[in-house]
C-alpha cells in the first residue's frame, strides 16, 4: 500500500488502520474484472495497468465510459453500499492493484471516523482529478453511501 500515492498523506497510524483491509491484486489484458449487475464487493486501486469502464443500457449495447490507469480507482458501488457493480471494468492491459471489501471500509470509516474522513477526502481526491470541481460532490457522494448502509448494520 506504501506504493499508492493516494495515500501518501495520509498519517502513519492511519495507514496501520488502512493496510491491512487491502489485499493485492493482478490480471492479464483482457480479462473481465468485475461485471455491471454483479455483486458489488470491492472497490480497486491501480497500481499498474489500464483498465476500461463500460455501462450497458437496458436496451443498448455497453458504452465504454472512462479509463482507469495507475492511481486510478474503480468499483465504487462497492463503497456506496450499492449491491451491484453499475459498470463492467475490463483489463486492457495486465492489471496490477489493491483490492478492499466495501463493507470492511465502511466499518472501518464507522469506527474510527477521524482516520475515516482523511480517508474518504483522499478516495475523493482519487476520482475527482477526472472531473474539475466534482471533489465536494464525490466526497458528500461517499459519506452518504458510507451512512445509509451504516444503518442497516
Amino acid at each position: 500500500m506504501n506504493r499508492v500515492a493516494l495515500f501518501k498523506e495520509l498519517a502513519e497510524h492511519q495507514m496501520d488502520l488502512l493496510s491491512p483491509l487491502f489485499e493485492p491484486f493482478s490480471c492479464p489484458a483482457g480479462e473481465v474484472i468485475l461485471r455491471q449487475g454483479e455483486p458489488a464487493e470491492f472497490l480497486y486501486v491501480v497500481t499498474d495497468g489500464l483498465v476500461e469502464m463500460s455501462f450497458k443500457p437496458y436496451d443498448g449495447t455497453p458504452i465504454t465510459v472512462s479509463h482507469v490507469g495507475k492511481g486510478g480507482l474503480f468499483g465504487w458501488s462497492a463503497v456506496l453500499g450499492s449491491d451491484n457493480y453499475t459498470s463492467s471494468a475490463t483489463a486492457i492491459e495486465a492489471v496490477q492493484a489493491f483490492r478492499i471489501r466495501g463493507d470492511e471500509l465502511r466499518k472501518l470509516c464507522l469506527e474510527h471516523p477521524e482516520a475515516g474522513k482523511d480517508i474518504l477526502e483522499r478516495l475523493a481526491d482519487g476520482v475527482s482529478s477526472r472531473w474539475e470541481d466534482a471533489h465536494k460532490q464525490v466526497k458528500a457522494i461517499l459519506v452518504q453511501g458510507i451512512t445509509e448502509k451504516s444503518k442497516l448494520i
